[in-house]
């Protein structure tokens, strides 16, 4: 027999407890957390999801967990977002997508009447010193250069490349595209959409630097004597060895840093501050000044890991995210809502399911004509 425990935890995943319900899960989860484990198994067994490893059972639980905790601190009814992106980050697959409380009932929505624009893809272009361009998607497997080499969705540098002189090579993504970088170091770079990175084909000088547009998720490989530097527009960070996002898009009003372990500094007109695991540093472009914050970073790298995930965000900013995967333009014919989203969504969906989800609740509807989103009353 299923226990009160149990119950909550399904109510939890699915999005359907009450703000009373949600309550009481937190308040278990906070005093009897020990007994997550064996509830997400039988969860998971007794919902017919295929079996997974004990340690994906383990970070399902440790997620669940940590968003409790964190919802718990800010008192903000966010649990449906923390089951949403807790089961799809494991699981891999799915949908899970609530407002916040505060919503009215939705009426029927209108839903987008045009084909819908096809989710964005492993897509990119390597422009090389000479002026080359190479396009590049998923299912290349091809040697571009000495110490360059294509494998399906990621390109990769070697050692080879030390051999000759140094050149500057540029991987730039569309709209619409993502790519995997390995530079000639090991260090790993994820590239979202509407980005760039530029950077030299072997580092043998003191530092490591590149020059970074859009949006990058790096994982640096440790070399103390050689600092690895990002530089974007007039910020730098420098780092040794860590895992960190920069998001730094043309069409957003703040440049934002956030580290996921290990240590970097940021550098702006001057000024340097140091981030410590889970922290954010955010630069404001109307006054080049950094300040400091605490990060969720699950939701700073969902885009990597495939997903959009919204944690009390304004519908304009999420069109925008929306826009540079889908490689589509937004037209407002009306102030949009000030109502705040949070939810979790698979960036492999279709455009129109997507828009379907964001008008349930009824404030804004959405549009699909000509490659654009109409944002209507």
């Amino acid at each position: 027999m299923a226990t009160r425990f149990d119950i909550l935890l399904k109510g939890y995943i699915s999005g359907t407890l009450t703000p009373a319900e949600a309550e009481e899960f937190l308040q278990l989860v906070k005093d009897q957390d020990h007994r997550l484990p064996d509830a997400v198994q039988r969860l998971l067994e007794n919902e017919h999801h295929p079996a997974l490893p004990p340690e994906k059972e383990q970070e399902m639980a440790d997620a669940i967990l940590s968003r409790a905790r964190r919802a718990e601190r800010k008192r903000i009814p966010m649990y449906r977002l923390a089951a949403a992106a807790a089961v799809l980050a494991v699981l891999g697959a799915g949908l899970l997508f609530m407002l916040n409380s505060r919503r009215p009932a939705a009426p029927t929505p209108r839903t987008a009447t045009a084909s819908a624009a096809a989710p964005g893809h492993t897509k990119a272009t390597l422009i090389l010193a000479d002026g080359t361009v190479v396009p590049l998607d998923s299912a290349g497997e091809r040697q571009i250069g000495q110490g360059i080499r294509q494998s399906k969705g990621q390109l990769r540098y070697t050692a080879e490349a030390k051999s000759g002189s140094i050149q500057f090579n540029t991987l730039a993504t569309p709209r619409g595209g993502q790519f995997r970088l390995t530079l000639p170091d090991g260090s790993r770079v994820w590239l979202n959409s509407a980005s760039s990175l530029h950077y030299p084909t072997a580092f043998n000088g003191g530092q490591r630097v590149v020059e970074l547009k859009g949006q990058g998720y790096f994982e640096i490989a440790q070399a103390p004597s050689q600092p690895f530097i990002v530089k974007v527009n007039s910020m730098e960070v420098q780092v040794l060895g860590t895992r960190f996002d920069v998001m730094a898009y043309p069409d957003e009003n703040v440049v934002n840093t956030t580290l996921l372990n290990g240590a970097v500094q940021v550098k702006n007109a001057g000024a340097t501050r140091l981030l410590r695991p889970g922290q954010q540093a955010v630069l404001n472009g109307g006054n080049n000044h950094i300040t400091i914050q605490q990060a969720d970073t699950t939701k700073v790298i969902a885009w990597k890991n495939g997903l959009f995930l919204f944690d009390n965000m304004d519908l304009q900013t999420i069109l925008r995210e929306v826009s540079r995967w889908y490689d589509v333009e937004v037209v407002y014919t009306v102030t949009p809502s000030s109502e705040l989203y949070g939810g979790a969504i698979s960036r492999n969906m279709s455009l129109e399911a997507v828009l379907h989800l964001l008008e349930g609740n009824g404030f804004n509807h959405l549009k699909i004509e000509d490659r654009k989103i109409l944002v209507l009353p």
